[in-house]
């Protein structure tokens, strides 16, 4: 086995980031009581100013007033936690949150699927960095060693023979004991683990607890490391509070773009789709603001999904300003790609039925837009019926794909007749009877359209339809 590990350090902080518009600017977490602040994490801007973690919130504010702060918030930072694990659930079915801040991928069955480690590894990193999370990543035969080297390496893979090797050459304080034994085997003169492996067996334990000799052993793969591996929940929910009062639907696109970006990493993890999701706006006082999206077809683009919602909601009349957005995502069927040709050279300039309708929905209504049904009548103005959701059936003769509303005299100079006459006499039983001849006919111009005249006539054509 081959196991992975992904060590977040300033998980709490990204997350922070994540919030902002602009995350270059210096930000610091403050953790303790109301009357005694303290910096518990800072960015590299705010380091700049000379703030230093653990300095008290007053002293930072005689050197500087420049910088933002934010509450050390230890429930944001298990959500994202869980968040993050769910995301790595697509690249392996194995995935532990056995360390805090960290999470345990086992890689080796997928290395087959993914190919080799190097690009996996890039993989990952490319997309962390695109969600806004630092990170440490270790290759190692077992979840311990892989732990313990994510603290002194920041990339590193080793396999079963260079694994005692690189376990020795840890720091004792880096290699994950408890702190009361670290201080022992300080204190005895030892700074490498390579040190201690060097001591009898039997000496480590007379001397210490056996969980020294566990901790090694399960370094070094002789003892397995019994792991609870975690499961994607069935629904998506994610919170995000702004720093202030926003009354603007301008403001509110960023944290909508982070939200349904979570919600379609969430989504490839389970190789699936969404078909309907709510978005609620809450205020100082009185009920959230709901907007609820319904799509026709499953889908998990971030992109699509952004711009179908930020079309809604820039229809939403908010009735107060809004202090965070919550987005909730229950129905999530399983998502079928769009088929597209092997060599397609300007795929970025097309654009899918399923994606334009849902635009087209998103920008007009949901009843604005709707298919057709074929009706039991011969008329071409009878003939066809609206039929929402569903998209337009096929024919059994050639007709227009857009029928005008009255026919009117043709002007376009007609170059040659394509098809006909065709027929059509009906209509006798509600007094709307008609005989005509229908023809396929070409302009001039190169378009196709459909005219008629009265049977046994000369008279000019009368347009009814244009073909596509």
């Amino acid at each position: 086995m081959r196991w992975a590990c992904i060590l977040l350090p300033q998980l709490a902080l990204d997350h922070a980031l994540r919030q902002r518009d602009d995350p270059q600017t210096p930000l610091a977490l403050l953790s303790g009581p109301a009357n005694r602040r303290v910096l518990q994490a800072l960015n590299p801007a705010a380091r700049e100013l000379g703030l230093r973690p653990g300095m008290a919130l007053s002293a930072a504010q005689l050197l500087s007033r420049d910088f933002a702060t934010a509450d050390y918030d230890l429930a944001a930072v298990e959500r994202c936690q869980q968040f993050l694990a769910a995301w790595a659930y697509r690249f392996s079915s194995q995935v532990s949150l056995h360390y805090p801040r960290a999470l345990l991928l086992e890689v080796h069955s997928s290395l087959a699927l993914l190919g080799p480690w190097p690009r996996l590894e890039q993989r990952l990193r490319t997309e962390l960095d695109a969600l806004g999370y630092r990170h440490r990543i270790v290759l190692a035969p077992n979840p311990a060693a892989a732990r313990a080297l994510a603290n002194v390496h920041a990339s590193l893979a080793v396999d079963e023979r260079e694994l005692p090797q690189a376990i020795a050459q840890l720091p004792i304080n880096r290699a994950g004991l408890p702190g009361e034994m670290v201080g022992a085997l300080t204190r005895m003169g030892l700074r490498q683990l390579r040190q201690v492996l060097e001591l009898p067996r039997e000496g480590l334990a007379r001397r210490f607890p056996p969980k020294l000799l566990e901790h090694l052993d399960q370094l070094l793969g002789h003892r397995p490391l019994g792991l609870d591996f975690y499961l994607p929940p069935d629904e998506f929910s994610t919170r995000i509070e702004l720093n202030f009062e926003v009354a603007s639907h301008q403001a509110l696109l960023f944290p909508l773009r982070r939200a349904l970006g979570d919600l379609a990493a969430y989504l490839a993890c389970r190789d699936g789709g969404v078909q309907r999701f709510s978005l609620a706006l809450e205020h100082r006082s009185g009920v959230a603001t709901e907007l609820k999206v319904g799509l026709l077809a499953a889908e998990r683009d971030a992109g699509l999904l952004f711009e179908l919602t930020r079309v809604r909601l820039e229809q939403l009349q908010l009735p107060a300003p809004v202090l965070a957005l919550a987005l909730t995502a229950r129905d999530l069927p399983a998502f079928v790609p769009e088929c597209r040709e092997l060599f397609d050279p300007r795929h970025q300039q097309k654009q899918s039925w399923e994606q334009l309708r849902e635009r087209l929905r998103a920008r007009l209504g949901d009843d604005a837009l709707h298919g057709l049904n074929v009706h039991a009548d011969p008329r071409p103005e009878h003939a066809w019926c609206p039929l929402p959701g569903k998209a337009l059936p096929l024919a059994d003769r050639p007709r227009p794909g857009w029928l005008l509303h009255e026919p009117q005299p043709l002007r376009e100079p007609l170059a040659r007749i394509l098809a006909g006459p065709e027929r059509i006499e009906s209509g006798w039983w509600d007094g709307g009877d008609l005989r005509r001849d229908y023809y396929l006919v070409e302009t001039r111009n190169g378009q196709r359209a459909w005219v008629f005249r009265s049977v046994g006539t000369d008279e000019p054509f009368q347009l009814h339809g244009w073909f596509a």
